[in-house]
């Protein structure tokens, strides 16, 4: 995993996310992979912009998502690219549901308890505040302010 000053070709986000940084730079990630030891790379390459740096990738998929996430470092921005999406929101303790279309967009607020549920095949893009990220299982009937993993992952 290396983040690419500059890249001159055609950038894939679904293979290929590209961090947003300090001084307004973009930087693909290179050999990017959702595992525990490119997260740690990623996060150690990362560190010096702190809570200001942002992940932007693509994601696909069809049917629930399995966790909730929070992103306790800033807000996270979620645009559909196709299909139809469910963005859950634990707010004050009840569920709250925004359902995105093609070209709509909603924003989790930092720290706010969240999963994205897909309703048949659908893409979604975010720009996420990956610093300090928690998963828990989803086979609860709702999250708690309990610890998780860290690491950026799906919305």
């Amino acid at each position: 995993m290396r983040l690419v000053n500059h890249e001159p070709h055609a950038i894939d986000l679904r293979t290929t996310p590209v961090h947003l940084g300090l001084g307004s730079r973009a930087k693909p990630i290179e050999g990017f992979a959702w595992a525990p030891e490119v997260l740690q790379a990623y996060s150690a390459a990362i560190a010096a912009d702190g809570a200001e740096g942002r992940m932007v990738t693509i994601f696909d998929g069809d049917g629930p998502d399995d966790q909730w996430e929070r992103h306790p470092a800033g807000d996270e921005l979620v645009v559909c690219l196709s299909g139809s999406v469910t963005v859950t929101r634990e707010v004050d303790g009840v569920p709250d549901r925004v359902v995105l279309g093609p070209g709509e967009a909603t924003v989790n607020p930092a720290g706010t308890w969240h999963a994205v549920d897909m309703a048949g095949p659908a893409s979604i893009l975010t720009i996420t505040a990956g610093l300090g990220t928690e998963h828990r299982p989803r086979t609860e009937a709702r999250p708690t302010e309990h610890a998780g993993t860290s690491g950026p992952r799906t919305p």
